[in-house]
């Protein structure tokens, strides 16, 4: 496309001397002059302008770009979209929004030739020059103007006239003020930034239009993004009813429990309990040992039902009138928590608890079994009692409640003394949350996931995946609080690896199932991160490997729906990889199996096996890898036949066999590993380099042309580390259209093969482990929104809205530390981009016409995301 430019409101020589030499650089053409040219395509200004020549650009649908178009352009070699360059309009009274927009859009939709089409105005300007220039602003946008006397033939829409007289009213046609041209461009809040009704009109108005502060923007979206790691997510409305641990309750009368330790040892067990809930009360503790021995009798299986039920109502009061998370009383409760028998510690107690309910061997001692009814839901009663201990501890520690017995009543507890670290995590552990115990937490969960849905309704009633659920909740929140304000960084990699391995250990739950479980869980940062490893490993071993760049609104929508067109197409009762497979496909910059899997070698096998395919080189390359850089396509074909082949397997720097016969020109490679099944990942970057970026940088255009035949224009959008999408690499202008060709083919072959769902369930699965996924991040990293329309100028929404609305996001961030704040800024772009329609042809034509409850629910959340754009 031609690039026509004229320029307005740059007045320094010199800047604007570079401007023109740089357009004629890149191939465009300048049009000097005071007065607009319709032939032009672009107008430079370096903000809001009354001129002439903004005007009328808005008026004929022209671009109106600032300075940085033609000289960050010229940087990349080539021109750049003119999107993130559109210079924007701002005012007090509304948002910002750019001035041409509305109008270029209609024009080049074809549904406008100008802003005025349909005009026909009598102009009544006396002033010759002003009257000529108004005349080319209406022509600009397609009016057609006459001047008085009025010709006898004409019929008038508009009357213009500048000053309003008598003798203009008195046309049949309606009269304006030329002050109408403004407000019918941008509305009537924007009249008074342009000075039309004055004697210059070619003269600025001064006008609320201020650039944004980008250094002060870096401070408030900082202060933001630390106020919202930091808040509490889990909160616990009832223990707001128990007593204030500074204004202790007076003591109860001392009871004596003499009696109650001879019923024990007489066997009256029963009479024994009974003594003691009745003489609960704040502050007044019964002798631990008695507990302890009331718990081994309900541990042997002899206990009636009604016994263990008062049991737990006595642990129940104990923790209302007596909360542990004062320092003697969490010893007290140290004590009677444990295994009566074992007596080594909390954990091992509660390990014990839940694999009894799931009917496990692997206990500290040998309980009665099988395993009985009574004691099932005794056991079940048990972590359901650790779960409510434990969220108290949590409040207490999360508002401050959380005191010592010693000195001054009100000073507060270190968390470090908490029931919560001592059962969780050794001294040695506290710096991960990934502990031994918590590790063991992990896999019981899973395993009372399974039986969830496989046992019999018994297990089922017990609801202890929910309860374990829960619980992980809490000791996650717990750990993250008291790591935040310590150390940012460590708590976003135990969030990490404890997702990682929790993906891993889930590989046998059905997909389905594992869905499920996510909507259940009660922390947004723990759904977050479990959410997104669990959907990345989900699609890794279906042959959909994402990218590894750090989660953010743009790489949900850029790589996680196309997936979800993958997880579509994939055959009903597809073989998902089981734990025998190498799980570094959920581990950041790895492959997604280990070279030794590729083969099952059987005797008759080992004959196709070609020589070398298990020696892996220094930098980590496999055979598959080198077969493709010498463009040895038997080889590989060879290889690719093998059951078991990872096509996508990475070397050490992460490039994987198809970078590689992008890089090296090895055009049969690439078409064989294209014809495999499944196909080779397209959007792997390492550093930025995707295959086709590897392509185009070493000018293997057939390579190129194949990648875009294969999947479509999907792979143009992919930006390298610099920002540069593929066709910004290539500078000779039939190249490009080649590639524009080729791209087009590959979307017509996606629509036509992409329209059917193969299989639902697991597209459902996926559908909803993304929605969730999208619904959680913008609960744990939600952008600021707007505030009251008085305050909107100082809100800071409002400012970064107006900051992306005039710069990329890169403009803005440069020099910004903080990859936080940083991917807030992108995240706020990505939904301005989301609500101009990009990004939304990442969805596959078979995900938006299916009819799976969960698949429309995921379409009604990027409707929302994109209204939510249009309304910042």
């Amino acid at each position: 496309m031609a690039h026509v430019f004229q320029i307005s409101g740059i007045k320094v020589r010199d800047k604007k001397r570079v401007l023109v030499q740089t357009i004629q650089q890149l191939g465009g053409k300048y049009i000097g002059g005071s007065v607009y040219q319709h032939v032009i395509t672009h107008l430079i200004i370096p903000q809001v302008l009354s001129s002439e020549k903004f005007l009328a650009a808005c008026a004929a649908g022209k671009w109106v770009v600032t300075p940085e178009y033609v000289l960050d352009s010229f940087k990349n070699g080539s021109w750049l979209p003119e999107g993130s360059y559109e210079v924007a309009i701002s005012t007090g009274a509304t948002p910002s929004f750019y001035p041409v927009r509305q109008w270029r859009e209609k024009v080049a939709s074809g549904r406008l030739a100008g802003a005025f089409q349909g005009w026909r105005v009598l102009l009544m300007v006396h002033e010759p020059t002003r009257r000529a220039m108004f005349k080319r602003l209406l022509k600009a946008g397609r009016a057609k103007v006459y001047r008085y006397p009025l010709p006898s033939h004409a019929s008038l829409t508009h009357v213009m006239a500048k000053p309003v007289t008598e003798n203009s009213k008195s046309h049949n046609a309606p009269c304006y003020p030329v002050s109408h041209i403004v407000q019918h461009l941008f509305g009537n809040n924007c009249e008074d930034m342009f000075n039309i009704r004055d004697d210059h009109p070619t003269e600025k108005k001064k006008c609320s239009f201020v650039d944004v502060d980008f250094s002060e923007l870096q401070t408030e979206l900082t202060d933001y993004v630390i106020k919202q790691e930091g808040r509490t997510r889990l909160r616990f409305p009832e223990f707001l009813g128990y007593h204030d641990p500074y204004r202790p309750q007076s003591q109860a009368t001392e009871t004596d429990f003499t009696n109650v330790g001879s019923m024990i040892d007489c066997g009256l067990f029963i009479e024994a309990l009974d003594s003691i809930r009745s003489a609960v009360f704040p502050g007044l503790l019964p002798p631990a040992p008695y507990l302890v021995s009331l718990l081994e009798y309900a541990q042997q299986g002899n206990a009636t039902s009604v016994f263990l039920r008062h049991f737990q109502q006595v642990m129940y009061s104990l923790l209302i009138t007596n909360p542990p998370w004062l320092a003697p009383v969490k010893k007290y409760f140290t004590q009677v928590l444990q295994c009566p028998r074992c007596k080594t510690g909390l954990w091992p107690f509660l390990e014990t608890a839940i694999r009894y309910c799931l009917s496990s061997e692997v206990t500290c001692h040998p309980l009665p079994g099988p395993a009985l009814p009574t004691l099932l839901h005794f056991h079940s009663d048990l972590l359901a009692f650790f779960l409510k201990l434990f969220q108290g501890e949590l409040h207490s520690l999360t508002t401050g409640d959380c005191v010592l017995a010693e000195g001054a009543g009100g000073s507060q507890a270190s968390a470090s003394g908490s029931l919560l670290y001592g059962t969780f995590w050794t001294v040695w552990e506290r710096s991960t949350l990934l502990s031994r115990a918590v590790k063991q937490l992990t896999q019981l969960l899973v395993q009372a996931v399974i039986e969830d849905y496989t046992e019999r309704d018994e297990k089922k009633s017990l609801h202890l995946a929910d309860t374990l659920l829960d619980l992980l909740s809490v000791l996650v929140e717990f750990w993250c609080q008291q790591h935040f304000r310590l150390n940012q960084n460590l708590v976003g990699k135990g969030l990490k690896d404890l997702a990682e391995h929790f993906a891993v250990i889930s590989q046998d739950v059905s997909p389905v199932v594992l869905a499920e479980l996510v909507v259940r869980i009660r922390s947004t940062r723990l759904k977050l991160v479990i959410a997104d490893a669990i959907f990345r490993s989900l699609c890794c071993r279906n042959g959909f490997t994402v990218g590894d760049e750090t989660l953010s609104l743009k790489k949900m929508v850029l790589y996680y729906l196309p997936a979800l067109g993958s997880l579509a197409q994939s055959p009903t009762g597809a073989c998902l990889r089981t734990r025998s497979t190498s799980h570094s496909c959920t581990s950041q910059g790895t492959g997604c199996s280990a070279q030794s899997s590729l083969v099952n070698e059987t005797s008759s096998e080992k004959e196709n096996i070609p020589r070398g395919l298990h020696r892996v080189n220094a930098a980590g390359e496999t055979l598959l890898h080198r077969a493709c850089k010498r463009n040895q396509v038997e080889t590989v074909l060879q290889i690719l036949a093998l059951p078991g082949t990872d096509v996508n397997v990475k070397d050490h720097a992460g490039w994987t066999p198809l970078h590689e016969a992008c890089n090296h020109g090895s055009t049969a490679c690439v078409e064989a590993l294209l014809c495999h099944c499944p196909a080779p990942t397209l959007n792997n970057q390492v550093g930025g380099v995707s295959p086709l970026h590897d392509a185009v940088l070493n000018g293997h255009m057939d390579i190129a042309k194949m990648l875009l035949e294969h999947a479509g224009s999907v792979l143009l959008q992919q930006t390298d580390g610099g920002g540069r999408t593929p066709l910004d690499l290539v500078l000779a202008t039939n190249l490009r259209e080649q590639l524009l060709q080729s791209a087009q083919v590959g979307d017509s072959v996606v629509r036509n093969t992409s329209t059917q769902v193969l299989n639902l369930p697991l597209l459902e699965a996926g559908s909803s482990l993304l929605a969730h996924l999208i619904f959680s991040y913008q609960q744990e990293r939600g952008l600021p929104s707007h505030t009251q329309p008085s305050d909107k100028p100082r809100s800071l929404g409002y400012m970064l809205v107006r900051a992306l609305e005039t710069h990329s996001h890169k403009k803005v961030t440069l020099g910004w530390t903080d990859q936080r704040t940083v991917r807030l800024v992108e995240d706020a772009e990505t939904l301005l981009e989301l609500s101009r329609g990009r990004f939304l042809g990442q969805v596959s034509q078979a995900v938006k016409e299916c009819k799976g409850e969960n698949t429309m629910f995921l379409m009604e959340i990027l409707e929302d995301l994109k209204s939510q754009g249009s309304r910042h």
